[in-house]
């Protein structure tokens, strides 16, 4: 007699149903979307109180009574902007000035550094008046409420400097010469940057983004999903900013410019392999110029030489 070939039931899937479909949503919005703030964003909403006193109010998600906005409701949280959060445990985050509305960057910053003072420096009343100086401007700056070795500085909302992306040779020329000037303005103070990477040159993109843009998602408005329009630079000259003292030195009169250890992002200096004290204000100059090489030369051709 021939044997039964015996088969595993199968689970057959429950019938999708529209209450089914709903409650799939639901979940998988939780997940992308959750209902409240991550473990990076704790230390922004406990002292929003103490910021919007200072007078800088965060965005609504950071307020202490925050509820989504989407909840309730049939909007979706991906056309929300309180569904936006922090995406990295860095103690940078957008805000705006309580008095007029404008955008503006906190950052906080371990005492042990020299960057406060530095940056304050290079913001004095006397050294902001210079048109060559291209430091990003110190609007205030304070110490933490509950940690004595942490400060903050608030900066204007600044984008990197090549986004969007350059589009005519004109527009190439001006960020080299406003660079080329912030640097020499720094080092005429005896300051160095130490990491003149592009990562460290932001700029001013309210010219050809004159409605604003959300501090997180890049590529859309203020409400976080609207697709921007930016205007050309050629047409809109915007302002490049030198950012990130990390690394810098306010060198004394007579003190000399050649060290060791220094912490930069770039690796190819071409003395780092030499184990000797380094000049650096040729470092800054290294660094800036492979700016220029990597992030034009090497990425842009056929400009539009208008």
């Amino acid at each position: 007699m021939a044997s039964v070939l015996s088969l595993p039931k199968m689970n057959v899937p429950e019938k999708s149903t529209p209450a089914t479909q709903q409650r799939s949503w639901e979940e998988i919005n939780d997940i992308l979307y959750p209902r409240t703030i991550n473990e990076d964003e704790v230390i922004w909403r406990d002292r929003y109180t103490f910021f919007h006193e200072r007078g800088w109010e965060l965005r609504p998600r950071y307020r202490p009574d925050w509820k989504p906005s989407w909840l309730g409701t049939s909007r979706k949280p991906a056309n929300c902007e309180d569904s936006i959060y922090k995406l990295a445990p860095i103690m940078i985050l957008d805000a705006k000035s309580v008095a007029n509305g404008v955008a503006v960057c906190l950052k906080g910053i371990t005492r042990k550094t020299k960057e406060i003072e530095i940056g304050c420096f290079l913001s004095s009343t006397e050294l902001v008046r210079d048109p060559n100086n291209h430091c990003v401007p110190i609007l205030d700056a304070f110490r933490d409420p509950v940690s004595p070795n942490i400060e903050y500085i608030v900066m204007p909302l600044l984008r990197p400097f090549d986004d969007p992306s350059f589009w005519f040779v004109g527009e190439t020329i001006d960020f080299i010469t406003q660079t080329i000037e912030g640097l020499a303005f720094m080092h005429s103070h005896r300051v160095f940057h130490g990491d003149l990477t592009g990562a460290n040159i932001m700029m001013d993109a309210r010219p050809i983004l004159p409605d604003g843009w959300h501090p997180v998602m890049l590529d859309t408005s203020t409400d976080g999903f609207s697709v921007l329009k930016p205007l050309a630079r050629i047409d809109h000259p915007v302002r490049y900013y030198i950012i990130d003292y990390d690394s810098s030195i306010r060198l004394l009169p007579n003190e000399s410019h050649f060290i060791n250890d220094l912490g930069g992002q770039d690796q190819e200096v071409p003395e780092l392999s030499l184990n000797k004290p380094i000049d650096v204000f040729k470092l800054d100059v290294f660094t800036l110029g492979n700016v220029f090489f990597k992030d034009f030369y090497q990425k842009y051709s056929g400009l539009d030489s208008n």
